[in-house]
């Protein structure tokens, strides 16, 4: 007869590692959840080094506002939009910083799935830069 002292043919065993290993995907599920609202809920502003525009984005690079300063008026419209542009490149650079900043603290720096992510994420968003 074989016999596995502690081992996976123990039931209590068994069940033990069974209840470790639902415990550790809850918690991962759980991680990754936290991470996903936390990216869904990211915004991002920032102004050109001339404070002629600020812009809002999302955790995509979505642009989702726009505003103009008063200067905006005394400026050639060429000015405007490399304003606009630097603005943008500005604020995915800060969203890439804060996207991976989320998976770090959600679901950790030894994730290889969250460095995935946060690396997949700064691509997206320096991608943008060709706007």
């Amino acid at each position: 007869m074989v016999t596995d002292p502690g081992g996976l043919l123990d039931p209590d065993a068994a069940a033990g590692y069974l209840r470790d290993w639902k415990s550790r995907i809850d918690r991962m599920a759980a991680d990754t959840q936290a991470m996903s609202d936390r990216l869904g809920a990211l915004r991002v502003t920032a102004t050109d080094d001339n404070d002629l525009v600020d812009v809002v984005i999302d955790s995509t690079g979505a642009l989702l506002d726009i505003r103009f300063g008063d200067r905006i008026h005394r400026v050639a419209p060429d000015a405007v939009s490399r304003a606009v542009l630097s603005a943008l490149r500005k604020a995915r650079l800060a969203a890439a910083v804060q996207a991976r900043k989320i998976v770090e603290e959600t679901v950790g720096e030894e994730s290889v799935a969250g460095r995935a992510i946060a690396d997949r994420m700064a691509q997206q968003l320096a991608g943008g830069d060709r706007d």
